[in-house]
């Protein structure tokens, strides 16, 4: 089983160095992707209100045989419960289809700067964590300036930023920014979902010269930016392939290299995407 480095985040609490996606997983596909990536070594388990397998990644997590504290368990507030007493109603919804007693990781979904309530949605947050119903918070598509508000209007930074980050789109200025605040970087389609990123000559070239796959390449390279990966895979040899990336190291080179292409983002633009 592989044994996966962590980070200490700003609040005390810790992470692993990668996790499982589970979005776009039904109930039916994440029970036992779940149960059986927590066998094979996975210690952070990533889904959302919006996802709709919160039962599922539940469910997977009862039928392991891994203690409840091993696991760092992410979920997310939908953009239609923003607000201070919409985001505690929700977090127990979220609580309940999970069976869980409390929630490891507790993240805003989308900022959604024109409906405006990403701040009072951050107060209960701030609540839930003082209640001990969640053990960290933090936020998902946010940018610096919507961080800055958070920290100007509550005095509380997030633990984690989880972003859209891969080659294509490397975000290294809200990476320095994350860095500046003691704020911990959390990569979402870490892989380029939708792009031929992984048939890339030169991905191919650096993962033959280490015996590695190019997937293995890109999410190293995640790791080695200090970011957390949570690629997505319900298949076992694949999900055993995104865990196997802590036995071989990139050079500087080879690190530009993965990211030396154009930028392209895959999903929304925080200031102006809205999804509730």
């Amino acid at each position: 089983m592989t044994s996966i480095p962590t980070y200490t985040l700003n609040d005390g609490t810790t992470i692993p160095a990668v996790g499982l996606g589970t979005w776009p997983m039904d109930d039916t596909e994440a029970r036992p992707a779940v149960r059986g990536a927590l066998e094979m070594g996975y210690r952070l388990v990533d889904t959302a209100t919006n996802y709709r397998n919160e039962t599922g990644v539940g469910l997977g997590l009862a039928d392991g045989s891994v203690a409840r504290e091993d696991v760092v368990v992410t979920t997310k507030l939908p953009g239609r419960h923003h607000g201070y007493d919409e985001t505690l109603a929700s977090f127990e919804e979220s609580r309940r289809r999970l069976g869980l007693e409390y929630v490891d990781l507790y993240l805003i979904h989308w900022p959604l700067p024109r409906v405006g309530r990403y701040v009072d949605s951050w107060k209960a947050m701030i609540k839930l964590r003082e209640d001990g119903l969640v053990r960290s918070i933090g936020v998902s598509n946010f940018t610096a300036g919507h961080i800055e508000r958070l920290e100007k209007e509550t005095g509380v930074l997030p633990a984690v930023n989880q972003i859209e980050l891969h080659p294509f789109f490397p975000q290294a200025e809200l990476r320095a920014f994350h860095a500046e605040k003691g704020i911990r970087t959390e990569s979402w389609s870490p892989l380029g979902r939708g792009t031929r990123l992984l048939e890339d000559p030169v991905l191919v070239s650096v993962a033959e010269a280490h015996g590695v796959t190019p997937g293995q390449v890109v999410l190293r390279w995640h790791t080695q930016l200090g970011a957390v990966p949570i690629p997505k895979s319900s298949h076992p040899d694949r999900q055993r392939e995104n865990l196997d990336i802590f036995g071989f190291a990139l050079g500087p080179a080879q690190m530009r290299a993965v990211a030396d292409r154009d930028h392209q983002r895959i999903g929304g633009d925080p200031e102006v995407h809205e999804e509730f």
